[in-house]
């Protein structure tokens, strides 16, 4: 195929509103350099993290408040930048020292930016952050980030997994869930939250979701073994009935907020504490007595490893793990696409896709 000089791409022009985002048909299109391929978008999923970076909404380790981008360890966001993490497409370019064989696949994208050769993810970055991602009709990575995944699923449903499901993973990994374990889960009607619901049941383990009024049939529908409704009473009593009060083991949380210290209380001792967001407050009142009297462990995560990623395509090319598309919207109407994720009206992933005939 032709592939033009020029695409249409959504480009973050500065920390802020959604004015931010600005839909532009006259980016060029990126030339694969050595060891890269060049992908056409065919879709490509929405996070919290696309929010969060555009606000700068990551505070300091000084100053919670302060407008800051999402790396801890030395910022690499630089505008414009064209976000997206989780995306699907075709590759159709390729550059030195990648067999021209590959052109034509269809690949899912591993986003992260490890900066390391091993699995550790002190110095991890991703695509759409440290360098440009998927919210555009073209995109070029490194050929290894390019995976095929042996599926009929189709490119939007595919487009829902990466990060979410990524990020799940490595939190469940990092509790240890285990067989036979109950785990509760907050924002579970979110993407990363539906997520883990599924990945617990892929390793044999027993989820209890808290999520939003009347979204309880749906939570049951994936895999939750029994739902609390957020904000209807009290949560530790709640969370106790939905257990049939057996002993909570794992809390992955995603919430935050006021809602920590009871997360605290509902686990059972020497349980674990893994989150990976905030979106009800990124800065709690910890209590340690309750922390070290309960021995308890707290883990922060984000992301995943390259092991963490591969058991990904394991779960999708086994059928483990199932796609939930919550709404579809073309890349000219991210601002729609945006405001509609903000609302959280949906259960699952939303995906934008190019604008083409």
């Amino acid at each position: 195929m032709t592939i033009p000089e020029k695409m249409a791409a959504v480009l973050l022009t500065g920390h802020g509103g959604l004015e931010k985002l600005v839909y532009d048909r006259n980016v060029p299109v990126p030339a694969p350099a050595e060891g890269e391929v060049l992908i056409r978008v065919t879709a490509c999923g929405m996070n919290n993290t696309d929010v969060w970076v555009r606000e700068g909404a990551y505070g300091t380790e000084d100053d919670p408040s302060a407008i800051s981008t999402w790396r801890r360890q030395g910022n690499t966001l630089t505008f414009p930048r064209i976000q997206g993490t989780d995306t699907v497409g075709h590759i159709v370019s390729v550059g030195a020292g990648v067999d021209p064989v590959r052109i034509g696949e269809r690949v899912m994208v591993d986003f992260s930016i490890y900066n390391r050769d091993d699995d550790s993810l002190a110095d991890i970055d991703y695509m759409g952050h440290g360098r440009d991602g998927g919210y555009a009709e073209y995109m070029a990575l490194p050929a290894e980030n390019a995976h095929v995944v042996s599926t009929d699923l189709t490119d939007v449903e595919l487009a829902t997994f990466c990060c979410a499901y990524l990020t799940g993973e490595r939190m469940l990994e990092r509790a240890r869930l285990a067989a036979g374990e109950r785990v509760l889960v907050t924002g579970a009607s979110g993407g990363v939250g539906s997520a883990i619901i599924q990945l617990a049941r892929a390793r044999g383990a027993i989820p209890i979701a808290v999520a939003g009024p009347g979204k309880e049939a749906a939570m049951l529908e994936i895999g939750a073994e029994a739902v609390v409704t957020r904000g209807k009473g009290d949560l530790v009593e709640a969370v106790h009935s939905a257990s049939c009060g057996q002993p909570i083991d794992v809390v992955a949380d995603l919430v935050g907020g006021p809602l920590f210290n009871d997360l605290l209380k509902i686990l059972r001792p020497e349980g674990r504490y893994t989150t990976a967001g905030a979106i009800a407050g990124p800065v709690v009142q910890l209590d340690l007595r309750t922390m070290y009297l309960k021995q308890l462990e707290l883990h922060g995560s984000s992301q995943g490893s390259r092991a963490d990623f591969r058991r990904l395509v394991g779960y999708i090319e086994s059928r483990k793990i199932r796609p939930l598309v919550g709404g579809v919207y073309p890349l000219s109407e991210f601002h729609r696409a945006q405001t509609e994720f903000m609302a959280k009206n949906f259960v699952g992933k939303l995906v934008v896709v190019p604008d083409r005939g």
